[in-house]
């Protein structure tokens, strides 16, 4: 992959205020602020041009939530949002310096970061109506718009945002083009390793990939959908069951049952720390060596993997 050069500019010169991003040889332009900082934002030349907009709070369980929106003038829609959305306190504001996006343009990259972002699932949005498939666009505009989504891809992450970051399934509906000309499925995230896999007698079969720099379970992977707990265990090994047990409730909200047994099927991909919490969790254990557990199509594990990836 090639390297990429950001930019990113503190405008008052603290690292919690205002913030510009942008890539080299990139014609976006991206503008991160807080809620209590709209009245300067609707101020900036960029808050008045035709762009895409993405909202970001924390729902009533604490767990954060956003709303991606377009508009032909993005701070006079904030103003409107200030006064009937009360969930959200952070903005991403996605413009262009060309000032060349067009209506048709942001509707195309709403709708296409609506998909992505509810297909990824990191971060539930509190779009009530999904996507249309947004407007047609000519091949050239279209595949130029294609475009500006990887770039806002690699952004996002970079100001502290995962909404965006993961694999995009296969299972998504293609987006809507004119007539004759190809559908173009959503990009898949290039895998930074081969995939990895956990077997166990009792039917357990789990993979994982490390994605975009994180360990990630694959969806499909079989997994135990109940935490055993060892009859006797030391006051440290107790807590760390605690936590797991924590993890593992967590993954059981995107698991489905499978052989009706105690196993489940993971329906979509989900993230770790390491691979030993992601061992862990499939296993339905306290803790598990992670990278002794996770074996490449090869026999070798995740360990040796990587300690030959740091070879070179």
């Amino acid at each position: 992959m090639t390297g990429k050069q950001v930019r990113l500019f503190l405008v008052d010169g603290k690292p919690g205020g205002l913030m510009t991003a942008e890539i080299g040889n990139w014609t976006g332009h991206v503008l991160k602020g807080k809620r209590l900082e709209l009245g300067e934002i609707r101020t900036r030349t960029e808050a008045r041009r035709t762009g895409i907009y993405i909202l970001f709070g924390t729902g009533d369980d604490d767990e954060r939530i956003a709303y991606i929106g377009e508009s032909d003038n993005v701070g006079k829609r904030l103003g409107e949002h200030d006064s009937k959305k009360d969930f959200w306190d952070e903005v991403v504001i996605v413009t262009s310096k060309d000032a060349n996006l067009t209506s048709a343009h942001v509707r195309y990259l709403e709708s296409r970061l609506v998909r992505i972002a509810k297909d990824i699932g990191r971060v539930p949005l509190m779009n009530i109506q999904g996507p249309t498939g947004g407007a047609e666009l000519p091949e050239a505009d279209a595949s130029d718009m294609d475009y500006f989504i990887d770039q806002v891809r690699i952004l996002m992450p970079v100001l502290g945002y995962d909404i965006f970051r993961g694999r995009a399934t296969a299972r998504s509906a293609p987006v809507r083009r004119p007539e004759g000309q190809p559908a173009l499925e959503l990009e898949q995230t290039v895998a930074d390793s081969p995939t990895f896999s956990l077997r166990t007698a009792k039917g357990i079969y789990a993979r994982a990939q490390v994605l975009d720099g994180e360990f990630t379970l694959l969806e499909g992977s079989i997994v135990s959908s109940v935490m055993r707990r060892s009859e006797k265990q030391a006051a440290s090994t107790a807590r760390q069951f605690e936590n797991r047990s924590l993890q593992h409730a967590d993954l059981m909200k995107v698991v489905e049952s499978f052989g009706g047994g105690e196993l489940g099927r993971v329906t979509k991909d989900v993230v770790y720390s390491s691979p030993s919490a992601a061992a862990a969790v499939a296993l339905g254990r306290a803790s598990a060596n992670g990278r002794i557990e996770w074996l490449d199509e090869f026999g070798k594990g995740y360990g040796e993997w990587e300690a030959a990836k740091a070879d070179g």
